[in-house]
């Protein structure tokens, strides 16, 4: 087997708050080879966005990044300088951010977004177009040559969510990140773009994160599966392992939350995870879902064993 194409260890991001330290992310590890995408699911609010952009050295101004070892393609992403990174974020590393109408300048064309892209990273001008126009196509976008003319404002939302799409595959990056690209986007449009995401990774080789709170999306693309809750990975393993035996039981709980076809009858009443997230400020012990556990034991109050039956692995003191 390859070597990870992205080898991410003890990862944590902190952020200082007037009552204390925010643990938005907290001790995290997990690897991404080419070819595969790994999810990172949880409700909203357990750190996924923040890891995506610690990965790609987006936090915000007073957050503060540390990690044991986050390496990618042989670089170690924790020492380069900013002019390094730089040259790798957008080029080799690139990213689909949540929301494309406020990812997109509204003052620029398309075209003109597009096209700096490459100029940037690959120095080439001329081909610059050309490229442009050849992305759009591939991500279905008809009328690729005209569209370039066009701002934001005048895309649907789909075709802005392409044009995000076109856009990190300017220079046919090594690795995606993909912060819920189909959030936004009716049923038939998500499933048109998780289709395209699946089929250019083929195409490129491309190793994916892919950040989302819908399991249904997480069943039809990953590979691997990484359940984060409060800032932590709580789960992780195969898409089959995680589906068929989850082991955790915020796992189980999200899980009891979807209809599943053929087993969920017409007017059945769904499950639901008690309570709210727990704060992350300060210092943190114990499970942080014990609160709202319903199998939550005295010993949840002391830091959770890690456990692995081969590659699932999971943090819970139930065996």
């Amino acid at each position: 087997m390859s070597d990870p194409l992205l080898t991410v260890e003890g990862l944590s991001v902190d952020i200082p708050v007037p009552s204390g330290t925010l643990r938005a992310v907290r001790d995290i590890s997990f690897s991404v080879r080419r070819g595969e995408t790994l999810c990172l699911v949880g409700e909203s609010g357990c750190g996924k966005s923040m890891t995506a952009l610690a990965l790609m050295d987006l936090l915000p101004r007073r957050a503060k990044r540390s990690a044991r070892a986050l390496r990618f393609g042989g670089r170690d992403l924790a020492t380069i300088d900013s002019a390094s990174m730089n040259a790798l974020r957008g080029d080799r590393l690139a990213m689909i951010f949540q929301e494309p109408m406020t990812a997109l300048n509204p003052a620029y064309t398309i075209g003109n977004q597009l096209e700096e892209v490459y100029r940037r990273h690959r120095r080439d001008h001329a081909g610059s177009r050309e490229r442009a126009i050849q992305l759009l196509e591939k991500v279905g976008i008809a009328n690729a040559a005209q569209r370039l003319g066009q701002y934001p404002h005048q895309l649907s939302g789909g075709l802005r969510q392409r044009v995000m799409i076109a856009m990190a595959l300017m220079c046919g990056p090594d690795l995606l990140v993909a912060d819920e690209p189909t959030t936004a986007l009716d049923v038939t449009i998500q499933a048109q773009i998780l289709l395209l995401l699946r089929s250019l990774q083929r195409e490129l080789d491309m190793g994916m994160v892919l950040i989302t709170h819908d399991l249904g999306i997480v069943a039809r693309i990953a590979d691997r599966v990484a359940v984060m809750y409060a800032g932590e990975i709580v789960e992780s393993g195969t898409a089959a392992e995680i589906f068929s035996a989850p082991r955790h039981p915020y796992t189980r709980g999200l899980l009891a939350c979807i209809p599943i076809p053929g087993r969920t009858r017409p007017g059945e009443e769904l499950g639901a995870i008690p309570g709210i997230v727990p704060s992350l400020v300060g210092t943190l012990r114990g499970c942080s879902f014990r609160e709202r556990c319903t199998q939550a034991q005295t010993s949840c109050a002391d830091d959770p064993p890690r456990r692995a039956v081969a590659a699932h692995e999971y943090r819970c003191v139930l065996p």
